[in-house]
């Protein structure tokens, strides 16, 4: 997947190897923890990434934390079970496996636990021998569901620490959860804070899937005094001396410890607790994997590899993806990929680029297409995008990639629902003569969805029109490109895609 960690809001702290570095003599001075957070947030990957990241170096991380001695509440703020190529084949179970190893206390859902539907995520609940907490989810009838918590009173290290988990409130608009009711964060926050308390909670400590908007809102109602969050994949430490907020950005690549130092002073209702924080931010790449998390992962990975040997579609004519044309011209295998990301997400039009297609071969009419081939063509680990943008930006976007052209070039659009007509001989900027949507020309204050990926709405390859828009499916919400082209390919069975002059250039 393109990179997605942003270090921005909240005065982020965002230099691992700073934090790691902090001298012994300064780490000496340091009042003894209490009890240790640590944080996982928003991993899909099972193996590490060239050394960093993953299952078993996660698992590690949390195995080398507990041996310290000090009281750890091991919390995973969610976005896990998808997306990923083996949760293609068995929506998130191999996750699950995985996790019920790796001792984790408290779990909350994200908005990918539900990208198979309501039935599959019960089914993985039931499945978990770790705690779900989502205090704004409920069923249909307004009902708490099975194996659901609101909140726990923890003891740890003498102090009594309330948690509190929620799901991402928006999780209807971008994933499956069905019939599921998702209610207000705030209001679930609050009603359980003042329940905490009066079971005589020490410190609260949210642990949200939730966007940086609703960060920013949990730190400044000083609801909690700790709040452990993911969703935006970045690495993000803040503390205003009041409440401490932090993400542990993305794949296990880093995993966020927070030492707590507590004092006492009184007893009953004169007790008072005061307590200051400690961040270490753990740098996978020098964790030990756990070797039975690592054994698990081994075998997955195996289990995937023939798994990706699948036939899911014959081709009836032949495909081209080879570089030279695949970046400089209208190419079936392009329109059939557009038509792919527009089909799974519902836009009325789709734009990705040609530099994402990258096997750069020759397909044989007959040739049985597997899941291999279409990971060959699409090796980013890129997910689907929807926006809706104007008529106007639909038409920057179509100018950008035709910017280069005809030189070939990996920002070469790849379209689905509409045709384009361009003359190259004008100026970069100014070459596109026609766009039409359902045989009728557009206007500039059209609006439209327009599917694409991750990579372009960051702007990649110069596509910054597409983000000036409502954003649908956002960066971390969409299912992997690759797989949603595998299922497209299974459900036609036949592929006869052709060049049918959506993109005519002059």
């Amino acid at each position: 997947m393109s990179e997605l960690t942003r270090r921005k809001a909240l005065g982020v702290i965002a230099a691992p190897a700073a934090l790691a570095a902090t001298a012994p003599a300064a780490i000496a001075q340091q009042p003894a923890p209490a009890f240790t957070l640590l944080l996982l947030n928003d991993i899909y990957k099972m193996s590490d990434d060239k050394g960093r990241g993953g299952f078993a170096r996660a698992a590690g991380i949390a195995m080398a934390e507990r041996a310290r001695g000090v009281p750890v509440l091991f919390c995973h703020a969610g976005d896990c079970y998808s997306p990923s190529l083996m949760s293609g084949f068995d929506q998130g179970a191999h996750i699950v496996a995985m996790q019920n190893k790796m001792g984790i206390d408290v779990f909350v859902p994200g908005n990918h636990e539900f990208d198979f539907g309501k039935d599959n995520y019960l089914k993985l609940v039931a499945a978990q021998t770790y705690p779900t907490f989502a205090a704004n989810l409920r069923d249909a009838a307004g009902q708490p569901l099975a194996g659901h918590k609101d909140s726990q009173l923890f003891e740890l290290g003498g102090i009594k620490v309330g948690v509190i988990g929620t799901a991402y409130d928006p999780t209807p608009q971008i994933s499956f959860p069905g019939d599921l009711k998702f209610s207000s964060t705030m209001e679930a926050l609050r009603r359980e804070a003042k329940a905490l308390k009066a079971q005589g909670a020490d410190i609260l400590v949210a642990v949200v899937h939730a966007d940086r908007a609703m960060d920013n809102e949990i730190v400044r109602s000083r609801v909690v005094d700790i709040l452990l969050t993911g969703h935006d994949h970045d690495l993000a430490i803040a503390y205003d001396g009041k409440v401490v907020m932090v993400e542990s950005n993305e794949e296990g690549n880093y995993v966020t410890a927070i030492d707590i130092a507590v004092s006492i002073r009184g007893e009953g209702a004169a007790r008072q607790v005061s307590w200051t924080p400690a961040f270490r931010v753990n740098d996978s790449r020098s964790a030990t994997p756990d070797p039975e998390v690592a054994a698990l992962v081994k075998g997955y990975e195996a289990e995937l590899s023939k798994e990706l040997d699948v036939d899911v579609a014959t081709l009836a004519v032949p495909l081209d993806s080879r570089t030279g044309v695949i970046r400089t011209q209208e190419a079936a295998i392009g329109n059939l990929i557009a038509d792919a990301i527009r089909s799974a997400t519902g836009a009325k039009l789709a734009i990705t680029n040609a530099g994402g297609i990258r096997a750069n071969k020759q397909y044989p009419a007959g040739h049985k297409m597997t899941r291999r081939d279409v990971l060959s063509e699409l090796p980013f680990g890129n997910a689907t995008v929807m926006v809706e943008i104007t008529g106007k930006d639909v038409k920057d976007a179509i100018e950008n990639g035709l910017s280069p052209a005809p030189q070939g070039s990996g920002r070469f659009p790849v379209i689905s629902g509409m045709t384009v007509e361009a003359d190259l001989k004008q100026p970069a900027g100014s070459r596109v003569t026609s766009i039409k949507v359902d045989g009728a020309e557009i206007a500039p204050t059209d609006r439209f969805t327009v599917a694409s990926n991750n990579f372009m709405l960051e702007g990649g390859d110069g596509y910054t029109a597409l983000a000036r828009g409502k954003t649908l499916i956002g960066l971390t919400d969409g299912k992997l490109m690759a797989n949603e082209v595998m299922v497209y390919l299974r459900r036609l069975g036949t592929v006869d895609a052709k060049v049918e002059g959506r993109l005519v250039l002059r």
